[in-house]
């Protein structure tokens, strides 16, 4: 297994113009443990090809994956083919940089009126056909467990099933499942097949009055990221788990802390190679 760092542990660094894609790359390769990066479309800008393009060549970094922003809870279909595009815009993107990973979502909340079905359906459909374009590149989608139709192992392995393509799995990440009222550990224990991908991070319930960036949950209960193994998820059980399956794809850390990004992302990097150490030939 190797690691990467996704570049949404760094995020204020690139919403405040601080850092270029490329600064992030050789940001991860001066001062991390990572082999790789996630990129996003919600940060990649055109003119920077290049310069990546540089950064990836000077510093060995690879380009795990990309991780597109798609939505396709919208009733009007002309948005639902946006969401579909922007979908391909990120395989694209995968393929100059020779990833074979893209993360996915599914959609958010149903608009006022919309049954919970009918979404879904289009949910279905949309990923259907983004996963059919990828096939063609010999690219996965990967699916993040993220939000109120995918956010439950089963809610994600429905919508596999329905979607019926070997280039639609999982992105499995260690986090989220808290925030729907499920363990991650069963959650892994339902999706492990199915999982080509993997979101490593860390949470810590915290209370009403916690001043910091938190995340409530479909139960109500509200939770704070902390740098990677310094939280409440057996990290340690689901890489042994994962390890003992086969898998032997990337571990994308993303870092959601109030600490600063840099030490956050680091720190999470460095534990998840300590626990790596530690696992069986």
């Amino acid at each position: 297994m190797n690691m990467a760092l996704s570049i949404w542990s760094c995020h204020t660094y690139l919403q405040n113009g601080q850092w270029t894609n490329a600064d992030f790359i050789r940001f991860v390769a001066q001062e991390t443990k990572a082999a790789g990066v996630e990129l996003l479309t919600y940060f990649w800008k055109g003119e920077e090809l290049e310069e990546v393009r540089k950064a990836l060549a000077e510093t060995r970094i690879q380009v795990a994956a990309v991780g597109a922003s798609n939505n396709f809870s919208h009733p009007d279909p002309q948005r639902r083919r946006a969401e579909v595009d922007e979908i391909l815009a990120a395989v694209h993107l995968a393929e100059t940089f020779g990833a074979r990973i893209v993360r996915v979502f599914a959609g958010d909340r149903p608009p006022e009126g919309y049954a919970f079905d009918e979404v879904k359906a289009w949910i279905v459909e949309g990923l259907r056909e983004a996963a059919a374009a990828a096939a063609e590149k010999d690219i996965v989608l990967c699916l993040e467990n993220h939000g109120v139709f995918a956010g439950q192992a089963g809610q994600v392995q429905a919508i596999l099933d329905e979607v019926g393509s070997p280039y639609l799995r999982s992105t499995f990440d260690t986090g989220n499942f808290l925030l729907v009222g499920e363990d991650p550990t069963a959650a892994l224990e339902a999706l492990g097949p199915q999982v080509a991908h993997v979101h490593f991070k860390d949470f810590v319930p915290v209370d009403e009055g916690y001043a910091g960036r938190a995340y409530t949950g479909l139960t109500g209960e509200r939770f704070a990221g902390r740098i990677a193994g310094e939280g409440m998820i057996d990290l340690p059980g689901l890489l042994g788990r994962l390890h003992q399956d086969g898998y032997r794809g990337w571990l994308t850390v993303e870092y959601e802390g109030d600490d600063e990004q840099k030490l956050g992302a680091a720190g999470s990097l460095a534990n998840l190679a300590r626990i790596l150490e530690g696992l069986p030939a």
